[in-house]
């Protein structure tokens, strides 16, 4: 059958495929490619791997021949889920393979905020290492901090270990449900949204998109933060407000943001927030390691070779469509 991928990944990834005598075709222009060229491709190919490419109602409709779509990712915010299911195209994802990576870029950014890292490379950048003065543009210490989650789940589970084993972190947390193994492994306590906004030194946001928390982090919850807070999302841009994020950051409503995400995404080059001293941020790159980035193509790839058997996907987004 044919499979067309929205990215170039290695030959070795791609092998199982060709074993199994599929045909590959694949999205080699280094731009996004436009929804009516996605929907030309998939209307000749049985299988899409996606990577980085919205998948709404309209797509499904044109391309409801697919036997299956894996998303090179964990989230799925990009696609509409519940129209793929009502057309029995199963879709499955990447979660498990990215936890560490991701919250190691969170664990990082939270130690560049909280010592202004980027700001001081800036300043050698600039030839402004010369006259020492002991009192300015000083760090926090991160040691005994409270840091709080929002979306407890593997991702937020890691970073909520690095931080407590490195810096004896209390953490507290907020989740749609209790994270019992969090609670017990960790000492996390469950706490209501508005006491992770006024407690928290560090909120990090590792929740899914959805409707409900859609721009939940704005000028509301930044102004029940405290004001040396910093704010850290590597989660989707979506779920903070951007402008009022700026705001914060300028009025010195919080101390500092980090993020991977932004909204929109990409960052546009002139905005205020790169050149502030007390923000970093990092262009989406919370899976990029090698080993990671391998671990998510294969593991898409395996959802290729099951959805084209006609088996259930190793990772399903929609099991219902087996029933």
């Amino acid at each position: 059958m044919n499979v067309f991928i929205t990215r170039e990944i290695p030959d070795e990834i791609k092998q199982p495929l060709i074993d199994e005598g599929h045909t590959i075709s694949e999205w080699k222009e280094k731009r996004v490619m436009t929804d009516s060229e996605l929907i030309d491709h998939c209307k000749q190919s049985d299988a899409l791997l996606c990577i980085s490419q919205k998948l709404d109602s309209y797509f499904f409709e044109q391309c409801s021949h697919l036997k299956v779509i894996a998303t090179n990712s964990v989230g799925f915010d990009h696609i509409d889920v519940a129209k793929a299911t009502e057309l029995n195209i199963p879709i499955g994802n990447t979660p498990e393979v990215l936890s560490k990576a991701t919250s190691d870029i969170a664990f990082l950014l939270m130690q560049n905020v909280a010592r202004k890292a980027f700001f001081w490379h800036k300043e050698i950048v600039n030839g402004n290492w010369e006259f020492l003065d002991p009192f300015k543009n000083l760090g926090i210490d991160l040691q005994g901090k409270t840091l709080g989650i929002f979306g407890l789940g593997r991702i937020g589970f890691e970073l909520a270990k690095s931080s407590k084993g490195t810096f004896d972190m209390p953490i507290i947390y907020h989740n749609r449900s209790k994270n019992e193994k969090a609670e017990s492994e960790l000492g996390a306590r469950f706490v209501s949204f508005e006491k992770l906004l006024e407690q928290s030194d560090v909120i990090s946001v590792h929740a899914n998109l959805n409707e409900e928390n859609k721009g939940i982090f704005n000028k509301s919850s930044f102004d029940k933060m405290k004001r040396t807070a910093i704010f850290i999302n590597t989660a989707r841009g979506g779920l903070h407000n951007e402008p009022d994020l700026l705001q914060a950051i300028q009025e010195g409503t919080i101390g500092g943001v980090g993020l991977d995400v932004t909204n929109p995404e990409p960052m546009c080059k002139d905005n205020p927030l790169l050149e502030m001293q007390n923000a970093v941020v990092l262009p989406h790159i919370g899976s990029a390691t090698i080993e990671t980035r391998t671990a998510m193509a294969t593991l898409s790839v395996k959802n290729i070779l099951a959805g084209l058997k006609g088996e259930q996907l190793p990772e399903c987004l929609n099991p219902e469509v087996y029933r």
